[in-house]
């Protein structure tokens, strides 16, 4: 099984790093798990709707073009189904069964485009408060280890 991160923006807080590097260790005995990262785009200093609109929209053909035809997509956005671990932990199982490859999308700090959304198979959130996307990908890195912990049945602390 391959397991892909797709985000915007890179990670500046070693800190994040280390975390993400961690999980991506755990995760390699499990799966094979891939980070891609695209560059997130300037916006203006005052930015009206229109562009904050532009920003999502050249973002979101970026994450479109990487997005491999044959996979699961989740996005995560705010109005995404919220999901437990063990929710999630059967989700992946469940996948698993029928595509080979899950990729998980984590916008930029506007959100998502539109038409990425609409891409998507699945909607998910980890509820109504809003991260930065760059603890986002640790919170995700961290929630899909966790769901191949509980899959195996293999004890993880609480």
């Amino acid at each position: 099984m391959n397991i892909t991160v797709l985000c915007v923006g890179k990670i500046k807080e070693k800190y994040f790093t280390d975390a993400i590097n961690e999980y991506k260790k755990r995760l390699s005995r499990f799966v094979k798990f891939n980070i891609i990262e695209i560059p997130d785009e300037k916006i203006p200093d005052n930015a009206s709707q229109k562009e904050e609109e532009k920003v999502k929209e050249t973002e979101g053909e970026k994450i479109l073009a990487k997005l491999p035809t044959d996979a699961y997509v989740i996005s995560m956005c705010i109005e995404g189904k919220g999901v437990s671990s063990v929710e999630l932990a059967e989700k992946i199982a469940d996948i698993s069964m029928q595509k080979s490859h899950i990729v998980f999308i984590i916008g930029g700090s506007l959100g998502l485009w539109d038409k990425v959304k609409s891409r998507s198979d699945f909607k998910m959130s980890f509820g109504k408060i809003t991260l930065p996307h760059q603890l986002m990908r640790v919170v995700l890195c961290e929630q899909i280890y966790r769901a191949f912990k509980i899959n195996r049945n293999e004890s993880y602390h609480k």
